[in-house]
């Protein structure tokens, strides 16, 4: 069972302002360095992205932060290919929550990992709140 998700008052004024700016619904939301990053119901991205991306940019305006948009699956290869997007792998291997992300190249390694492997920490708190996951890695 994934753990409770709970969100302080700030986290949910931003929640709040963008479901009701998109008309989507936020299914889990986090900041990372000055990043909200907005997981939102399947089928829902283009509602939560707006024509050409006005919600996206109108959000960062008011919020004066740069925002992700992050379609949930399901399956959870599926959501990891939707979140590591536009960095594409060429395979997404799940062996009992070991996940394995092969990069198509260095540079898209290097994109996965971060610096002191932040993206790569971060993406793995986000999979623990939704899946049971005991490690990932890029190889």
């Amino acid at each position: 069972m994934a753990p409770r998700i709970k969100y302080d008052l700030a986290m949910m004024k931003y929640i709040t302002l963008f479901e009701s700016m998109s008309g989507a619904q936020v299914k889990d939301a986090v900041e990372d360095s000055g990043v909200l990053i907005f997981i939102v119901g399947e089928h829902q991205i283009a509602k939560a992205i707006g024509k050409g991306g006005s919600t996206v940019k109108r959000l960062e305006q008011l919020t004066k932060k740069k925002a992700k948009i992050v379609e949930f699956n399901a399956d959870i290869t599926e959501f990891i290919r939707n979140y590591i997007s536009p960095v594409e792998a060429s395979e997404i291997t799940n062996e009992d929550g070991l996940l394995t992300i092969h990069g198509r190249d260095m540079k898209s390694k290097s994109i996965l990992i971060g610096r002191e492997r932040r993206n790569l920490n971060l993406l793995k708190s986000i999979l623990e709140r939704h899946f049971e996951v005991k490690d990932v890695r890029v190889v």
